[in-house]
């Protein structure tokens, strides 16, 4: 198989991995604002529910190591790419309605 090909399918994982983080992070952190949102609206104590919002400030911090983790697999593989000679730039751009499209430019 072509390595390129074989390049693209790993790049499409990586692309949907990290848009599978941020994705993560952006629900977790909707959720926390929605538990405070929730506590003033029923005029509850800020003492009601901290541990909660502690345990989902614990998943924010940890989907954001993951996202650093990810981000910089994402740099080593680029390495692996230039290392093994695929010449192609794999590149995720967001299209007109906010999904990811991926496409493979040539390297300059």
């Amino acid at each position: 198989m072509e390595k390129a090909f074989v390049a693209q399918r790993v790049a499409s994982k990586l692309f949907a991995t990290e848009a599978a983080v941020d994705a993560a992070m952006v629900e977790t952190i909707e959720m926390m604002a929605e538990l405070i949102q929730a506590r003033k609206d029923l005029g509850l104590s800020a003492t009601v529910g901290n541990g909660v919002s502690a345990k989902f400030a614990d998943a924010v911090a940890a989907l954001s190591t993951a996202r650093t983790a990810v981000v910089e697999a994402h740099a080593e593989l680029d390495e692996v790419r230039q290392r093994v000679g695929v010449r192609t730039k794999l590149a995720g751009v967001i299209g007109k309605e906010g999904s990811l499209v991926r496409e493979m430019r040539a390297a300059s």
